[in-house]
């Protein structure tokens, strides 16, 4: 990276190491669910004018800004996710949830702040972004958390038109503060939500040869589909069909006419999860057809894979060294991740943020007792900051 532009971020980034703690922790005790982050979105957006700079909305919450080069030769996009979930913190900390029911127990308030962090460096050097031909548009979005979420319809508005390359963070308690986890290829899987009704005439269960026994037939869909798919596909693919919840009958003596079970669907593979499908409801109707009740499948796409670029990843490396982080392989996962909508549109990848103090206990997200090492603002600002500085060695020269 040529000098004088990562210096001054750095700089900048760590005189903001205080004023972007307390602003962590203030979205941390406010939390506000998808499509509701009206709060965070005002906090974001005060900060942001009074810095010179000019968000617009993005959908009915969130900000997205557009820095550097109007017109650049090269556009990276920067992302992060602003809300929170429906969880009940558990962490005793002073700056804990004040709304009931509700907390950032996926550390969406750390990828804002270092969001907002490397917005702020990054308007420092505005002007040299332009006259490298680059643009920066950082996009907080919400509603990460629900289907269909933020990111699908941010893309389908548009967002990611003259995006050459788009990175994220998510914070990863598994890692130590101070540590980036970077995968090439498939990092997260897709995730689909997935309904298997089933209808019959109900009976007595003195009698089930006389009609469709419908709760049989149901066991055998939450345990023969799985399986039965598990030998239909590629197992490389990551396919894994997991079922949480169920439902059938009121009586012990009574065949049901109606039950259903609902569950997510999740895969590694991006030409699988776009002909996956047809597949499930075949199956499906191969397992239930000796009982003759009859089937209804409901399959909602919800997220691709997360796939990384190679020179993405291989950027974000630079940039984790340059801010002195240690960039460390990341594991596959069947977490899914809407940010995979915005890299279906362009080159990019999403990175792994430690937030474990090291020697502490390792946390997990989603969970009411998540605690982050606050550090991780600081590297999440840098490697956001770096990577998208470093961006205008892939302009063409003048």
């Amino acid at each position: 990276m040529t000098a004088p532009l990562a210096p001054t971020l750095m700089r900048v980034i760590d005189g903001l190491h205080d004023e972007l703690i307390d602003f962590r922790r203030d979205l941390h005790s406010h939390p506000e669910l998808s499509y509701r982050e009206h709060r965070t979105t005002e906090r974001l957006r005060e900060r942001l004018r009074s810095a010179g700079l000019r968000p617009r909305p993005a959908l009915e919450t969130g900000l997205v800004l557009e820095l550097g080069d109007p017109a650049p030769r090269r556009r990276v996009a920067l992302r992060a996710d602003i809300d929170a979930l429906p969880v009940r913190e558990r962490t005793g900390l002073d700056w804990s949830s004040t709304t009931e029911g509700v907390c950032h127990a996926c550390g969406h308030d750390v990828h804002t702040t270092a969001l907002l962090g490397a917005a702020l460096a990054l308007g420092e050097i505005e002007e040299e972004l332009a006259r490298r031909h680059l643009g920066v548009r950082l996009i907080f979005q919400p509603a990460e958390e629900v289907m269909p979420g933020g990111a699908s319809r941010l893309v389908t508005d548009g967002i990611m038109k003259g995006v050459d390359a788009a990175y994220a963070l998510h914070c990863d308690p598994s890692l130590d503060v101070g540590e980036i986890g970077l995968r090439t290829g498939p990092l997260t899987a897709a995730a689909d939500q997935v309904t298997v009704s089933l209808r019959g005439r109900g009976g007595h269960t003195s009698r089930p040869f006389l009609t469709e026994d419908l709760t049989y037939a149901l066991a055998k869909v939450v345990t023969d589909v799985p399986a039965v798919l598990g030998r239909r596909v590629d197992p490389r693919a990551g396919l894994v069909l997991v079922w949480g919840r169920i439902e059938a009958g009121d009586a012990i003596n009574v065949i049901p006419s109606a039950g259903l079970a609902e569950g997510t669907l999740r895969m590694l593979d991006v030409a699988l999860w776009e002909r996956i499908g047809p597949l499930l409801r075949e199956v499906v109707g191969e397992v239930v057809a000796p009982y003759g009740a009859e089937a209804t499948v409901e399959h909602t796409r919800g997220v691709p894979p997360v796939v990384n670029d190679e020179a993405a990843v291989a950027a974000l490396e630079r940039a984790t060294m340059t801010a002195g982080l240690r960039p460390v392989p990341a594991p596959h996962s069947l977490g899914g991740e809407d940010f995979a909508w915005m890299l279906h549109e362009a080159e990019g990848a999403l990175a792994r943020l430690g937030t474990r103090t090291p020697g502490g206990r390792t946390l997990d997200l989603h969970q009411g007792d998540l605690v982050v090492d606050e550090r991780a603002v600081r590297s999440g600002a840098a490697v956001l900051a770096l990577v998208a500085a470093g961006e205008w060695t892939r302009v063409d020269p003048d």
